[in-house]
């Protein structure tokens, strides 16, 4: 194992300390967005904006146009429930052709929500973007791949979707994840076919935090991003709630080759 490596497990009697920003429980997660943008705060003030609405705003644009931020750069939408509607008047939002930062969680849009996303002219230069809990498909990361509106990502998060195998790999083999330093595919289904994808992609090599919590990673997938010769500046890696057992798991942790790797969470 290599020196300084901080191994966490995760068992039920157990309450550890982690680095301050990732704290467990259902919503540990971050929106992979910087102080000051969506899923930071909102960006007239407030906290997450995570908010459990019982429906959509009555008045959708009115609704989206409240959470752009004074310089248009940044919207926070977690937990709006604006669906296609809202991505259909966003789409053409003159307001929005700045936007560099999105924070989408739980807006019920699915993949024709991400098809617009792909398609508009307005969203060209995103760098930020939360999609977390939106009933998103492989289809749907086919499209986040190959469209050229994401060729520009820094931070990408897609947990809680339903990418499976297929959409997290043909997302890894994309170069439109080149520039990310942050991607989070919790709770998508993934077995070992994707993780091993994760561990052989060149295009991850600027990922500093991965977070892979509530999947179906075996021993195999685990080994894989461990001992991957391009997740190079990996420093945080969680793989809570993955498909392998106490002893397995700090068995691998103690192979991982990952010169940068300080944080690693398992089972």
């Amino acid at each position: 194992m290599r020196t300084g490596l901080k191994i966490i497990a995760i068992i039920f009697f157990m309450i550890l300390t982690v680095p301050a920003g990732f704290a467990h429980g259902p919503d540990r997660h971050s929106d992979g967005q910087k102080p000051g943008h969506p899923g930071g705060k909102k960006p007239h003030g407030g906290h997450h904006g995570y908010g459990h609405r019982k429906g959509p705003p009555a008045d959708i644009p009115a609704h989206i146009k409240q959470r752009v931020s004074a310089d248009g750069t940044a919207i926070n939408l977690n937990g709006s429930q604006v669906g296609l509607q809202g991505m259909v008047f966003m789409a053409k939002f003159p307001l929005l052709r700045d936007v560099t930062s999105m924070a989408l969680k739980g807006n019920r849009f699915g993949d024709e929500g991400v098809k617009i996303l792909t398609e508009s002219a307005t969203f060209q230069h995103l760098e930020h973007l939360s999609l977390w809990d939106n009933h998103i498909t492989a289809a749907g990361g086919k499209m986040i791949a190959r469209s050229q509106n994401f060729a520009h990502l820094r931070e990408l998060n897609l947990m809680g979707n339903g990418l499976g195998d297929a959409g997290a790999i043909v997302l890894v083999e994309s170069p439109n994840v080149s520039h990310l330093t942050f991607l989070d595919l919790s709770a998508n289904g993934l077995g070992d076919a994707a993780a091993i994808a994760i561990a052989d992609s060149p295009h991850l090599a600027g990922v500093k935090r991965l977070e892979l919590f509530k999947n179906q990673i075996g021993p195999q997938g685990v080994k894989a991003l461990l001992q991957s010769k391009y997740l190079q500046n990996l420093e945080y890696l969680d793989l809570t709630r993955n498909a392998l057992d106490f002893d397995t798991a700090q068995a691998l942790a103690k192979e991982s080759t990952l010169p940068k790797l300080n944080t690693l969470i398992l089972y």
